[in-house]
């Protein structure tokens, strides 16, 4: 078996706790590498997350670090998240776990797949998220409008000051602090929620996976679109979006936490 650990490069505490962990597994004969960026800080030889062949990619620090390393990996391994960032809705497991459930590690896991969700403009894929998309203007305090088509046929045009597209996984970050539902995971579907809309009828939308979704924009400023805040791109105030599910999913470990068990450890008691 073969393990990659990435660290939030930032904290100390989540490098501190890679290399220690990393050594743990090493002296159990498990093969151990790190990501480039980890490595380079930590004075260890490391390679690059995109081209991976890892069995497991394990993750410290916050939803963020997550969300960057799948994005980065051209091929989805499984992921292993131990928080040591903020909330981390993504993490499962404190540092605390990490080293026990780590020692079994090599007997075996199970995964739980998670849809993610394609952008695509005039025939090209923009990109992919596991969380969210959020599209707004390029301009501050400036309202965009936006037409919502359903298998072809139009289901609602309104005027926000953006939008999110997010994923049942997302519906827990920016969806959830825009109004939007709590979502199971399991279930497979683009949840779309205005941002500041100026009508009140404007509300979110849970809309199954296997339908074709085109979001248009009907202005003449520029807007931002932007992938689990982690990947920005600049569309015209006229463009037409598809929203596809993704081919490949993400692939977490499964350590046994129930989702709703830990939305209310992480959520509401906060």
């Amino acid at each position: 078996m073969k393990v990659l650990f990435r660290s939030r490069p930032d904290s100390d505490a989540a490098l501190s706790l890679a290399a220690s962990l990393a050594d743990r597994l090493a002296s159990r004969g498990v093969e151990v590498v790190f990501d480039a960026g980890t490595g380079a800080v930590l004075g260890r030889e490391g390679e690059p997350i995109g081209r991976t062949d890892a069995d497991l990619v394990v993750c410290i620090g916050g939803d963020g670090t997550i969300l960057l390393a799948v994005q980065e990996m051209r091929r989805q391994r499984p992921v292993l998240g131990v928080n040591q960032g903020e909330v981390g809705f993504l993490t499962d497991l404190e540092p605390e776990e990490a080293p026990a459930f780590l020692d079994g590690i090599s007997r075996g896991f199970s995964c739980e797949s998670r849809m993610r969700v394609t952008f695509s403009l005039d025939g090209q894929v923009l990109g992919t998220a596991l969380n969210e998309a959020v599209i707004v203007t390029s301009r501050p305090a400036k309202m965009l409008r936006f037409a919502i088509s359903i298998d072809g046929t139009p289901s609602e045009q309104f005027r926000a000051d953006g939008m999110i597209i997010a994923t049942p996984t997302g519906s827990t970050a920016y969806a959830m602090s825009a109004g939007g539902p709590l979502v199971d995971p399991r279930i497979e579907g683009f949840l779309l929620v205005p941002l500041a809309p100026y009508m009140l009828s404007s509300r979110p939308h849970l809309i199954s996976s296997d339908r074709r979704v085109e979001v248009a924009l009907g202005s003449s400023k520029p807007a931002h679109l932007v992938l689990d805040g982690q990947v920005q791109h600049e569309i015209a105030g006229e463009a037409v979006l598809l929203v596809e599910r993704s081919k490949e999913s993400a692939l977490f470990v499964d350590v046994g936490c129930n989702f709703f068990e830990k939305v209310e450890q992480k959520l509401r008691r906060l």
